[in-house]
């Protein structure tokens, strides 16, 4: 029994000691700026800016392949933030902002056909196949992903409702 604990607490040392020194000698270097600018996009992963996710479009950005007016979903805000951190100057006349969007179903044309929730990055639509659908409203990023694929054309995109824990203070106007 002795033998058993003294072989596995040596072999437990070679491994760790294996380990330690491979993720030393093999460690991957990543660009700090990369990280923060995947910090200031609204992480939905909607593919909306041409890129596969959020990781790959701050890849992007910090090796200088992408516009800051990349992101749909993230606005002037998010344009200006990205413009800030890589401390260039970007005219936001061309950025929509239309503020947050909500798709939404019109259930008398929903046929069930499961084809949005398929493509949807979120999971924010809910429904069986042959049944109506539906959008959880706390997990829609207003991408649009669904309307493509919508063969009854039964989602459509409003701007999200006005309710006490979405209301936001509307800016000021300028003088």
């Amino acid at each position: 029994m002795m033998l058993a604990v003294v072989s596995l607490t040596a072999l437990g040392i070679a491994l760790g000691t294996l380990l330690g020194v491979a993720a030393r000698y093999l460690a991957v270097e990543e660009n700090p700026l990369e990280a923060e600018l995947q910090a200031l996009l609204p992480g939905s992963q909607c593919g909306q800016c041409g890129f596969v996710g959020c990781a790959q479009a701050a890849a992007a950005l910090a090796r200088g392949e992408a516009s800051p007016t990349l992101c749909p979903p993230g606005g002037r805000a998010v344009t200006e933030a990205i413009a800030a951190k890589l401390g260039i100057r970007i005219d936001l006349s061309a950025v929509r902002d239309d503020g947050p969007l909500l798709a939404v179903v019109a259930e008398e044309i929903c046929t069930g056909c499961c084809r949005c929730s398929k493509v949807c990055p979120t999971d924010a639509i809910i429904g069986a196949a042959k049944q109506i659908h539906n959008i959880i409203r706390e997990a829609c990023t207003g991408c649009g992903a669904c309307l493509e694929r919508c063969p009854t054309e039964a989602i459509g995109l409003m701007p999200m409702p006005v309710t006490l824990p979405h209301w936001i203070w509307p800016k000021p106007a300028v003088a």
